[in-house]
């Protein structure tokens, strides 16, 4: 089955609905809404402290509180443990990018391997091996034996996407991939993204940066102090003015 092209019919890989999150006594999401299909990218856009992070967090089942209906895969994954979600095929990349700093590229990859995966229909979905990772990453190519450690902030963001794969992800949710490194280590990640969404991936974007959103999404939403408070087609977006200088302040 070829996902490439994303339909209005198309089953979602991930369908949230009245998604709630509290740190301690703190409501912090507010009945989110949100869906992602084969091979689509969705920007999940707001300023800092939004709860693009939680949200997030609160799909790969990484909160210790939180409700609402999640549907993964087709599957009702509310209240899984994360172990259980992203053995579903649910990767997370986070923003702290948590790579193994005493253990190789190589090794941390081996750390992230799972078995290769079908989608929901039975077919084969793309399969990672370290080889064709550092077809996809060559900075990673060119140094399979350097520590974590040794790696500047834009690899070991390239290492944190990598070693995701690793694990067959059918639906990846990407953290702020573009925070903090260089430009060309964002223009690089623009160019995975779109790999990804070729081979029928589905994407959710937690991001601020809304020239490299425009360069990748399809939709967004866009989140303020835990709401959505706009969806539409990232074409859409562009050109709305009002709602970007509200709530995204460009």
């Amino acid at each position: 089955m070829n996902f490439s092209t994303t339909s209005p019919a198309a089953q979602p890989l991930l369908q949230v609905t009245g998604l709630n999150a509290w740190y301690g006594a703190a409501h912090i999401l507010h009945d989110v809404a949100l869906s992602v299909a084969p091979g689509e990218v969705v920007a999940l856009m707001g300023r800092n402290g939004a709860g693009k992070s939680t949200t997030l967090k609160a799909i790969a089942g990484l909160l210790a509180r939180s409700q609402g209906q999640l549907r993964c895969m087709g599957l009702d994954i509310a209240g899984w443990p994360a172990y259980r979600i992203a053995r579903l095929g649910l990767g997370y990349v986070p923003e702290d990018r948590r790579i193994f700093t005493d253990l190789t590229v190589r090794e941390n990859l081996e750390v992230g391997r799972q078995a290769p995966r079908r989608w929901p229909d039975g077919s084969a979905a793309p399969h990672w091996t370290p080889e064709r990772l550092f077809t996809l990453f060559p900075n990673l190519g060119e140094m399979p034996d350097r520590l974590g450690g040794r790696m500047s902030g834009g690899e070991q963001q390239m290492l944190s996407v990598a070693r995701t794969l690793m694990g067959q992800p059918l639906l990846v949710l990407l953290d702020e991939p573009s925070e903090g490194v260089a430009p060309l280590i964002v223009e690089q990640m623009a160019q995975t993204i779109a790999t990804l969404k070729e081979q029928g991936m589905g994407i959710l974007l937690s991001e601020q940066n809304l020239p490299f959103c425009e360069a990748v999404a399809d939709r967004a939403y866009v989140l303020e102090k835990g709401q959505i408070r706009y969806s539409s087609s990232m074409q859409e977006l562009q050109s709305n003015l009002a709602v970007r200088q509200a709530y995204l302040g460009v």
